[in-house]
């Protein structure tokens, strides 16, 4: 890598809006840095597609942020990360970082029970990837995973309100056995899911602690660029620029309303294939 590389900008990327939980725990803890956002909004979701075709678009996706001079990537999604991320980062000479461990991590640490949760894709969930990694760190947790296919779909037409009726029973149907078990930590194992935080906490009560997947490793991937020497010198706030494969118009409406910023402006479509 370049000398000047701390200079260069962080790269994120997600199918669609879920990333945008990982950016806005960058932005706040790395103020200083640019960000490039990538959300490949015309083939969402990856969870329902085979592992072949999850490689493809996580290839694509790495390739596009490579080719704009970045200095790391978070790859923001639990899909890519459960499936393809260990392979394709093999072939990336960058750091990049998944959200898995990170996330499994944190729900250890917050933990009392030993009864955690886990929502996720349903390519997330059928990889098993949580399970594996949580059981190899400790081997007597009582897991209770449930694949959520529908809450993509939902989240990217802005049914995240509590209230609307339609994802409220969505989440109560999909998140029945995971109350029925008691668990008293629930990973959010797709980045779109925190952004149905408050409809999630309002079913399964305030003694469940969630843990967003992209957050978690939003801040380990700022400590490992701090011991890397990769952070940039903090002089003036960073810029952030977003690319979509869809509709602009669609994603600055929502990206704007989460972010609590327009947006408008600052967003371009691009093809990737």
């Amino acid at each position: 890598m370049k000398q000047d590389a701390k200079n260069f900008p962080l790269g994120v990327f997600d199918s669609g809006l879920g990333g945008l939980t990982a950016l806005n725990a960058l932005k706040k803890i790395l103020p200083h840095e640019d960000i490039l956002y990538l959300g490949d909004t015309g083939r969402v979701p990856y969870g329902v597609r085979s592992r072949q075709t999850i490689l493809k678009y996580t290839q694509q996706d790495v390739d596009f942020l490579m080719q704009r001079g970045v200095k790391a990537i978070l790859c923001a999604c639990g899909t890519v990360s459960a499936v393809a991320l260990p392979l394709v980062k093999q072939d990336v000479s960058i750091p990049i970082y998944g959200v898995l461990e990170f996330a499994a991590d944190a729900a250890l640490a917050k933990t009392k029970t030993g009864k955690i949760g886990i929502i996720g894709t349903q390519a997330t969930i059928q990889s098993g990837a949580y399970e594996t990694l949580l059981r190899k760190k400790q081997a007597d947790l009582q897991l209770t995973s449930r694949a959520c296919p529908l809450l993509v779909p939902l989240v990217e037409n802005g049914r995240i309100h509590p209230g609307d009726v339609v994802i409220e029973t969505i989440v109560e149907e999909y998140l029945a056995p995971i109350k029925a078990a008691k668990v008293d930590t629930l990973i959010l194992g797709c980045t779109h899911y925190p952004l149905l935080e408050p409809v999630i906490a309002n079913y399964l009560g305030a003694e469940v602690t969630l843990i967003s997947a992209g957050k978690e490793a939003a801040k380990a991937m700022a400590a490992d660029l701090a011991e890397k020497g990769l952070l940039r010198d903090e002089t003036e706030l960073g810029k952030k620029q977003y690319f979509v494969t869809d509709s602009v118009r669609g994603f600055v409406a929502l990206a704007s309303e989460f972010l609590e910023e327009n947006i408008e402006g600052e967003v371009e479509k691009v093809t990737l294939f």
